[in-house]
Order: structure tokens, then C-alpha cells, then sequence
């Protein structure tokens, strides 16, 4: 058996896959939070804030949302890259691994809801 016929292989990937799945949430996560401090400081403090750095806790929130997506959409893309450098015979019988790849896109289009309320609110 060669070591492309071994599920290993396919398991590393999609264990990759996931980590990167965790990392782009973490990030979006953080960046909603980042977001939202103005806010809170705002609320606690009124008098603590100011409008530009009211305005860079939103440009920065955004920027790690985005980073975020943009980190789910390459990986799923990364990880349908090495499904199709795999033969049939190297996934296991009855086994979808493209269900990882669509939740990975999910998650990025999730993001760029996220996004776009964040933006427009």
C-alpha cells in the first residue's frame, strides 16, 4: 500500500481543514468583539470614547471578520485541492468528506453576514 492509499492521508487533510475551521471562527469571533468594545465603553463611559476611536474599533473588528472569512474560503479550497489529487480507493467506503469543505463554506458565508451587518449597522 502506498502512502496515498492510506486514509491517514485523507484524515491529516481534513483534520487541517477543521484547525483551520476553528482559527477563521476564532478570528471572526474576536473581530465582533472588537467591534462591539467601542460600544460597551461607550455605554459605561460615554465620556471615555471618542468618534475616531470609536471608528477604529470598527475598521479593526471588521478587518479580523474579514480575515476570518477569508480564512474559511481558502481552506476549503486548499482542502478540495488535495480531494482531488485522491482516487476513489483512497477514501473509505460510504465515507463524504466534502461535508467538511461545506461547512467550511458555511462558516465563510456566515462571515460575510457578519460582515456586511457589522458594516451597515
Amino acid at each position: 500500500m502506498g502512502y496515498l492509499q492510506d486514509p491517514r492521508v485523507l484524515f491529516a487533510a481534513e483534520r487541517t481543514l477543521l484547525a483551520w475551521n476553528r482559527t477563521s471562527l476564532a478570528l471572526m469571533g474576536f473581530g465582533f468583539v472588537i467591534e462591539r468594545f467601542a460600544l460597551y465603553v461607550q455605554i459605561m463611559a460615554p465620556d471615555r470614547i471618542t468618534p475616531a476611536e470609536s471608528q477604529l474599533s470598527l475598521i479593526l473588528g471588521l478587518a479580523f471578520v474579514f480575515l476570518g472569512t477569508l480564512t474559511a474560503f481558502s481552506s476549503s479550497w486548499q482542502y478540495t485541492k488535495v480531494l482531488n489529487h485522491l482516487a476513489a480507493e483512497e477514501i473509505p467506503d460510504g465515507y463524504r468528506p466534502q461535508f467538511s469543505s461545506g461547512l467550511n463554506i458555511l462558516v465563510g458565508l456566515l462571515g460575510v453576514l457578519l460582515f456586511g451587518f457589522l458594516l451597515l449597522k
